[in-house]
């Protein structure tokens, strides 16, 4: 394999910047050609391109985001964004992709292999909901920005007195919730995992750590819940007769330095995916099993179901009071 391409695609990761430089310096030092895909399929599409060498992915290591920008593509969801993509691919001389996304990125990328373009996937999400990986790139940074931001909401919910919920996002899976809920010692954390009652769960919970003499409450919700925070607000000053307060960390969670851990992965991820490539192995998603990088099949590993862990939940829940 002489040619490979490497984009991004869906919504950026703090990380996804070194899994570029890996990936790019790899295939360099194996003698490839890099050609970096600006824009996502949309650049793939339109030939929107940057040539890459080890110079041109210096100094990115550190920050946040993507280098090759990132965009939504509805032409990619019809069979002619497909083949016009495939038809650019071949143009341009490129034999493999490496596709650093999530779930929709990578459901691109199995058409993509279907029309005879060799690709492999990258897990790159701060939702950690990549079945058939223990951890997706952008995930502990995005945990550590929540957890900063409760640290802080909380003396302020010390100070008055009050109840203090907090949306953080995830999509539609609760993982991104629970470990900053445990992390932060949440009086609750709300998952769309789990069915919940306001009044029986929420209220109830909230009046007991009340009679110990707690005189403040962090909640943390997942936006998955997809629950009214305003009429929830109300409900506990109702029962409880606490005040409380609304917060929504939203896109923040995305952005800022990769911490270590989002570094060292994607770099261990980048370096695998060109190594698949190398030896003619695609229709592969690289992830992470027990601390090691393995692959799995695309098509399988979409298939894949991925909860949350319900032990970590209770054990929130147990600890709390």
């Amino acid at each position: 394999m002489h040619t490979i391409a490497i984009l991004t695609s869906g919504g950026d990761a703090p990380g996804m910047n070194s899994a570029i430089r890996s990936a790019a310096r790899t295939a360099i030092n194996l003698g490839m050609r890099v050609i970096g895909i600006n824009r996502g399929y949309n650049g793939l599409i339109n030939g929107d391109i940057t040539e890459l060498n080890s110079n041109s992915v210096s100094c990115i290591i550190q920050r946040g985001g993507t280098m090759l920008y990132t965009a939504r593509c509805k032409a990619f969801f019809e069979p002619e964004g497909i083949q016009k993509a495939v038809k650019k691919a071949n143009e341009m001389g490129i034999e493999g992709l490496i596709v650093i996304g999530g779930d929709g990125s990578f459901q691109g990328a199995t058409k993509l292999c279907q029309q005879g373009l060799p690709t492999v996937g990258i897990p790159a999400t701060i939702d950690n909901d990549i079945k058939c990986t223990d951890y997706t790139i952008g995930f502990d940074t995005a945990c550590n920005i929540a957890v900063e931001a409760i640290d802080r909401l909380r003396d302020t919910a010390r100070s008055h007195e009050k109840c203090s919920m907090i949306e953080v996002m995830g999509r539609n899976a609760g993982f991104l919730a629970l470990d900053v809920g445990l992390a932060v010692g949440a009086a609750d954390v709300l998952v769309p995992e789990k069915k919940f009652d306001i009044q029986r769960d929420v209220c109830s919970n909230i009046l007991i750590r009340k009679k110990q003499g707690k005189s403040h409450h962090i909640i943390v919700v997942s936006e998955g819940c997809s629950i009214d925070m305003k009429k929830m607000a109300k409900i506990i000053e109702k029962q409880t007769n606490i005040e409380s307060r609304i917060t929504v960390l939203g896109h923040i969670q995305r952005g800022g330095s990769p911490t270590m851990l989002d570094r060292v992965y994607a770099a261990k991820m980048g370096n695998y995916a060109v190594h698949l490539l190398q030896r003619g192995e695609y229709n592969k998603i690289v992830a992470i099993q027990s601390n090691k990088v393995v692959d799995f099949d695309m098509n399988q590993a979409l298939a894949m179901k991925k909860t949350i862990d319900f032990d970590a939940l209770e054990i929130c829940k147990f600890i709390s009071k």
